[in-house]
C-alpha cells in the first residue's frame, strides 16, 4: 500500500550564513585596493540590510562582492529587495535592502496556480507563509520541485519535510 508523501515549499534567508556572507564581502573590500580609505560599510537589522559607501558606482562594486559572497554560501540573492539609493552624511550613499522571508499570499497563488496546471498528480495548500504539497508518488513531488525551478518566481524557494 502506497503511503502518502509531502514536502513543504518555504522561503527563508538563513541569518547566520548572511552574516557569514557580510563578514567575507567586508574582509574582501578591507584588503583590495580600490577600497583603500573609502566609508564603506554594511549595518544588518532584524529585517533589512543598510549599505554605505562614497558613491553609487563603489556602492554597486559593493553589492556585487556581496552578492558573490552570498551564492557562495548559498544565501538566495532574490530574497533582497532593493530600495532606493539615497544620500547619506559626509558625502556618501547608502541603499536599503529588505530581507524577504516567507511567501506572500501573491507569491502563493502565482506557485499553487503553476502546480495545478501542470497536471500532475499532486494537492497542494497554502498555510501562511509557506505551501504543503502531497502526493501518492515521491516522484511527482520530484517533478513540482523541477516545475518550480524553473519557473521564473521573485523569491527564491526551498524545499523541506520531504517524506
Amino acid at each position: 500500500m502506497a503511503s502518502e508523501s509531502s514536502m513543504d515549499i518555504v522561503s527563508k534567508m538563513d541569518m547566520q550564513e548572511l552574516k557569514n556572507a557580510i563578514d567575507q564581502a567586508e574582509r574582501e573590500i578591507t584588503s583590495r585596493f580600490d577600497f583603500k580609505g573609502t566609508k564603506t560599510n554594511f549595518d544588518l537589522q532584524k529585517d533589512s540590510l543598510v549599505i554605505v559607501s562614497d558613491d553609487e558606482y563603489k556602492l554597486g562594486a559593493v553589492i556585487d562582492i556581496l552578492q558573490s559572497k552570498m551564492i557562495k554560501r548559498g544565501v538566495p540573492f532574490k530574497n533582497l529587495e532593493f530600495g532606493k539609493i539615497e544620500s547619506a552624511s559626509l558625502n556618501t550613499v547608502r541603499q536599503s535592502l529588505g530581507l524577504k522571508s516567507g511567501i506572500e499570499s501573491d507569491s502563493s497563488k502565482k506557485i499553487n496556480t503553476l502546480i495545478r496546471d501542470s497536471k500532475l498528480k499532486v494537492k497542494s495548500q497554502i498555510q501562511g507563509d509557506q505551501i504543503r504539497v502531497t502526493s501518492k508518488s515521491r516522484d511527482d513531488l520530484q517533478a513540482v520541485m523541477k516545475l518550480l525551478r524553473e519557473a521564473d518566481l521573485p523569491i527564491e524557494l526551498q524545499f523541506t519535510n520531504f517524506k
